[in-house]
């Protein structure tokens, strides 16, 4: 399905909001969409991969793209729509940006206001932001080699799943140094670090339904909280705590808008 959202401007603000459990199906436009949750968590899946949407992060998606997006929680989306030509070059593809507190000011006040379109001068600082956002490694690409989707699968299927790459190489017929080489080759990543997106994006949605550090760490095969809390903060930035009462802050300051 190919729809248009924008309006004869470079860029166009649109507020939606949706149940937990809510799909948006297939689906691509001519235009670039950034997509931001006010609350919620957000998984947009495309067929090279797909990328877990926390709330004060934002999602990339490039024009015609093919996607579908996956609600979790009550999500209170606010997207913004760019014109093919006005996009930021070194955002050719899906990827999650940090967004910093003057584009999300911009993003909600755009989309308060969705029926006016934003001044030029406003819509030129919204690219401009756009285009020095960090890129977050919150990006889960799938393989092609049919022995690597297999793990692959059952790894999405099960984050906690205690196999080592020498395990799963008796089950799917391959040498763990052929399956290495492969993870290295296809998704730029080790299996390491391949299953520690998976298990990150698990983390993010019951860390924000409320539960404990400690439960969510023993239920994805940690051996301590101090561990996983080490590999949330080297792919996050903050540690779990701090990333949870940051976004408890916000959402109090700005009476979630």
């Amino acid at each position: 399905m190919l729809i248009s959202l924008l309006e004869h401007s470079p860029v166009t603000a649109h507020p939606k909001d949706y149940p937990d459990g809510a799909h948006q199906p297939l689906h691509r436009h001519p235009e670039a969409q950034l997509l931001y949750a006010v609350t919620g968590l957000m998984r947009l899946v495309t067929a090279n991969g797909a990328w877990v949407i926390p709330p004060t992060r934002g999602v990339w998606i490039a024009p015609m793209i093919e996607h579908e997006i996956f609600m979790s929680g009550e999500v209170r989306m606010r997207s913004l729509f760019i014109a093919a030509e006005h996009c930021p070059a070194n955002l050719d593809n899906c990827c999650v940006l940090a967004i910093t507190p003057l584009l999300r000011e911009l993003i909600l006040r755009a989309t308060q206001n969705a029926q006016h379109a934003a001044k030029p001068l406003i819509q030129q600082l919204m690219l401009e932001e756009i285009a020095t956002l960090e890129n977050l490694p919150l990006h889960i690409p799938m393989p092609r080699d049919r022995r690597l989707q297999a793990i692959c699968k059952a790894l999405l299927k099960t984050p906690d799943h205690s196999n080592t790459l020498e395990d799963w190489a008796q089950q799917v017929g391959a040498s763990s140094r052929t399956l290495a080489r492969l993870f290295n080759q296809e998704m730029d990543m080790s299996f390491n670090a391949w299953r520690q997106q998976v298990r990150l994006m698990e983390a993010l949605p019951r860390l924000l339904g409320g539960d404990s550090i400690q439960s969510v760490a023993n239920s994805l095969g940690y051996g301590s909280a101090r561990a996983f809390s080490a590999m949330f903060s080297r792919l996050l930035g903050e540690n779990p705590r701090e990333y949870l009462t940051a976004l408890k802050q916000l959402s109090e300051v700005r009476g979630l808008e």
